[in-house]
């Protein structure tokens, strides 16, 4: 049942500003615009991002007042440190003693190299007392005459005392210029790092600042009455509040965005996503159906900034092939649009008559090894959309689909060069393409231990045509490109649920204590917009570093999806038995919920002990869950307690890692708990707790449990 309310997604680009507007039920895609990043305008980006708006309701049919959501990812922050535009920072460093010492070589910070010769423009001052009034507002005033146009405050230990902090911004306020502490940023022990990363998003903070007031003012004026939120680098949403606090969390974002398309879209539980434009290949991973994010490199240093682990290939779609001695010897990383050339594939066919292959030097610094056509139409390049097309890897209605005769024309020339025909000069490209993404793939693989048995490669962006379905057949795997794969960002924006990380260093912590951080996380998103019945709390405990981490997740509204396309009972089988690579005949329902049903099969193993497979459907038929070995359980609410804690007792491992509970996940009405983060089996049971508190006694709760190695 298709309504007339709509979420929309925009996505600012360097050179592009993309919107979507996806149907609020059916999550259906309705409508698509593309106009210039308006970074000329007076009102800077806001400008296109109003403009996209308008035509995307016109072309859709829709009214401002029919949008329930409304967010947009940006490139600005990413480009302001990469372009050096950053705003001086002052900060003042607090303490006597040796904590004095410790914070007087935060100074060093002003050395942090932003482009090429140019520094972070930072200026310090020292507080001994923060409570000593005249002494703070001296320092503020000696940071102010040095240009200052941002305040930092930061002190040893501030994250358990942050008085100190506190007080010396309090002194400050009456400056009116836009300030943060330390300990605002990052409740993470480490007073150098917690600082460069206060300070680099501070720099950043005044523009940022700028812009959201600019967008918020016109899109509120453009009659749209949904909060406005904003892209965040792991790949959720923070409302606007949350960026002018913390505007370094949409750093990256842009990648961040097209894996939340993959994920909310394409509904990977485990898999990597590529997402490959005209001259790179982003490539991240979804493990558990949750995105792998770490902390990130800001300005060549570590910082505590969470983002997606994305690592990039200097090859995509437009890449030129190199040959030499017969025979392909790499691809890229010049692209045709880097080097000014049409790609050969999007020629007509008389514009290649009479081509001649040559190599060139695309610029001045490059080999000159890339191979061109010269024809009667000009000079074109030999792009890896050139070879996929000539061997109908793309799929008709795709970005990047050519008429497979041309291609297959613009590729003889080649072929005769390297003694072949079409097709195999056509795989020489692709294999010396794929090839240098391969090698991250597996390293992302090995790093994240995906499940060899149930990994997806998923493709997007405008070149994804050209890499996913060769990688896929390359290696073995099931790949797909996702379905409006070149507007695939915009759509995660549009999708993406509000997030927030809390992260405490707890050593020894406590029940009480872990539910206390799960709690801060759960209150952070629903005071963003997310509706308090949909919210979900990951939490992971690291006895290694003493840190507790809850990562909460939910909806702006609770979506009520379309209940037409729901898969039968043996579509969900046989999405299970193909996950498990098993047959239909061998594959048993073990339990289920409302909203998702329990698939298992056994693998005998000679002179090895018998595994038990487990994937989790949902009424989609989507595979949501994945386990190699687990026990599955089936209670209700009233139950649980007693039965849980057996269950966690008889699974528990001991070794000479210590004790280790079982990695424990919950069905219960149409969620998926995932309590695995947490070794410990009192905390694990007291979180299980969280869970089902609230819920009718009698309904049903199913536990996948995996014994921990």
């Amino acid at each position: 049942m298709t309504t007339h309310r709509v979420r929309v997604g925009i996505d600012v680009g360097g050179t592009f500003t993309d919107a979507v507007a996806v149907d609020a039920t059916t999550l259906e895609l309705l409508g698509q615009v593309k106009v210039p990043t308006s970074h000329h305008h007076e009102d800077g980006v806001a400008h296109g991002i109003v403009e996209a708006l308008d035509r995307l309701l016109e072309q859709t049919g829709r009214a401002p007042e029919d949008v329930t959501f409304l967010a947009h990812g940006t490139t600005q922050a990413t480009n302001a440190l990469l372009e050096g535009d950053v705003a001086p920072v002052g900060l003042i460093g607090i303490g006597a003693g040796p904590g004095g010492v410790l914070t007087r070589r935060l100074a060093s910070l002003g050395k942090l190299e932003l482009t090429p010769g140019k520094r972070l423009p930072l200026s310090y001052a020292h507080v001994a007392d923060p409570r000593d009034t005249a002494e703070a507002g001296r320092a503020v005033a000696r940071v102010r005459e040095a240009g200052a146009e941002v305040l930092v405050a930061s002190q040893p230990f501030s994250v358990d005392v942050p008085d100190g902090e506190d007080a010396v911004l309090a002194t400050a306020r009456h400056e009116g210029l836009p300030m943060t502490a330390a300990h605002e940023i990052t409740s993470l022990y480490g007073l150098s790092k917690r600082t460069r990363t206060a300070v680099v998003n501070a720099a950043i903070m005044p523009k940022m600042l700028a812009t959201a007031d600019l967008v918020d003012a016109s899109i509120t004026k453009a009659g749209v009455s949904a909060p406005l939120m904003v892209m965040r680098c792991d790949g959720g949403v923070m409302s606007l509040d949350e960026m002018r606090r913390r505007p370094l969390l949409t750093i990256l974002s842009g990648p961040a965005a097209g894996v939340a398309g993959a994920l909310m879209r394409e509904r990977i539980s485990e898999g990597v996503f590529l997402e490959t434009g005209g001259t790179s290949t982003d490539i991240s991973v979804v493990r558990r159906g949750k995105v792998a994010v770490r902390h990130a490199t800001v300005l060549g240093k570590t910082s505590y900034l969470n983002a997606l682990d994305v690592r990039t290939v200097g090859v995509g779609g437009g890449s030129m092939v190199r040959i030499g001695g017969g025979r392909v010897t790499g691809v890229g990383p010049r692209s045709a649009h880097i080097a000014g050339l049409p790609y050969a594939c999007f020629a007509d066919l008389e514009e290649l008559r009479d081509a001649k292959l040559t190599t060139v030097r695309p610029m001045e610094d490059d080999p000159a090894d890339y191979a061109v056509l010269d024809a009667a139409g000009g000079r074109y390049a030999i792009t890896m959309t050139c070879a996929a097309n000539a061997l109908g890897r793309v799929p008709d209605g795709d970005f990047a689909r050519s008429d497979p005769e041309t291609a297959r024309a613009a590729l003889a020339p080649l072929a005769e060069a390297l003694s072949t025909d079409v097709a195999g000069a056509a795989a020489q490209l692709l294999d010396a393409g794929t090839a240098q993404v391969r090698s991250v793939v597996d390293a992302m693989s090995a790093d994240y231990r995906l499940d060899k048995d149930a990994v997806v490669l998923v493709g997007g962006g405008g070149g994804a045509a050209s890499v996913t379905p060769h990688l896929a057949a390359t290696v073995g795997l099931e790949g797909r490109i996702a379905a409006h794969s070149e507007v695939i960002s915009p759509i995660g924006v549009a999708l993406a649920l509000v997030r927030e990380q809390i992260e405490r260093q707890v050593p020894g912590a406590t029940q009480e204590q872990i539910l206390a951080v799960r709690a801060e996380a759960e209150r952070a998103v629903v005071a963003q917009g997310a509706s308090p019945e949909g919210v979900e709390v990951e939490v992971t405990v690291d006895p290694q570093t003493s840190t507790v981490r809850a990562v909460a997740t939910g909806a702006t509204e609770l979506r009520t999806q379309d209940r037409a396309h729901r898969a039968d009972d043996a579509e969900r089988l046989r999405a299970a038995a193909g996950s498990l690579k098993a047959d239909p005949s061998s594959v048993r329902v073990l339990a289920g919920t409302a909203a998702h049903t329990v698939y298992g099969t056994e693998v005998r193993r000679r002179f090895r002990a018998t595994r038990h497979p487990v994937r989790v459907v949902d009424s989609d038929g989507v595979v949501r869950l994945h386990a190699p070995d687990a026990r599955v359980e089936t209670t209700t609410v009233a139950a649980a307690p007693t039965v849980l804690g057996e269950l966690v007792r008889e699974t528990t491992s001991y070794g000479d890692g210590g004790v280790r509970a079982p990695a424990l996940r919950l069905l219960i009405g149409s969620r998926i708990a995932d309590l695995s983060g947490v070794l410990d089996a009192g905390a694990l049971l007291a979180l299980a707790d969280s869970e089902l508190r609230g819920r009718e006694a009698g309904e049903a709760v199913v536990a996948v449990v995996e014994v921990r190695s």
